[in-house]
């Protein structure tokens, strides 16, 4: 993953607002990619209990408590823009495979689903250059799983377990995005506190 650095907030102010607005595009997201899972289920007649690797297919460090707000976001954005890839790659191999001609409520739903997710990651991009004032870099995708299997059955299940995962991401951001302005509130505290201990000393 590029460039992955452990940052604090250094004075910097994340906006309330951009959080806010974060968490709830993040909501709605996890609501549509619920709505996609079912129509996807449906439109291959899988069963609620079909299963798939558990596995991840995104690729980002391990979950810590270490993690400044920073660091947190930058962790959840680089998960988001490998699902943005996913998808764009799973539309494309079912159009390979399956065709896509027809334009029904599932495809107009999965375009919904990428749409919002873009959305989510500009909001993401703007908290995370808001946190230190310089550009977001773009993640890596290398080592994604973008090709796909080429049996038509675990064609399907790879494009489920695409959705599984972006699903499972969206949910993720918006426990992240709704804890971030504790989080932040906390480290500026901790920060304040080095200071003034600092300026005792002195």
């Amino acid at each position: 993953m590029a460039d992955m650095r452990t940052r604090g907030m250094n004075g910097s102010d994340l906006s309330r607002t951009t959080a806010v607005r974060a968490a709830a595009i993040a909501e709605q997201l996890h609501h549509e990619c619920t709505i996609l899972l079912e129509l996807y289920r449906k439109k291959e007649s899988f069963s609620t209990d079909v299963t798939v690797a558990d596995s991840r297919l995104v690729s980002v460090p391990p979950p810590s408590s270490q993690l400044d707000a920073r660091d947190k976001l930058w962790r959840l954005h680089s998960a988001l823009q490998q699902c943005r890839s996913l998808l764009e790659r799973a539309a494309a191999k079912e159009e390979e495979e399956l065709g896509g001609e027809v334009k029904g409520e599932y495809e107009n739903q999965r375009k919904t689903v990428k749409d919002r997710l873009s959305l989510l990651l500009v909001n993401t991009g703007e908290l995370l250059k808001a946190a230190d004032g310089t550009a977001v870099l773009t993640p890596s995708i290398e080592g994604l799983e973008l090709d796909g299997p080429a049996v038509l059955f675990e064609v399907k299940l790879w494009v489920y377990r695409i959705y599984k995962e972006v699903d499972y991401w969206t949910k993720t951001a918006v426990t992240t995005l709704q804890a971030l302005p504790s989080v932040i509130a906390r480290e500026r505290v901790r920060t304040t506190r080095v200071r003034s201990t600092r300026s005792t000393r002195r």
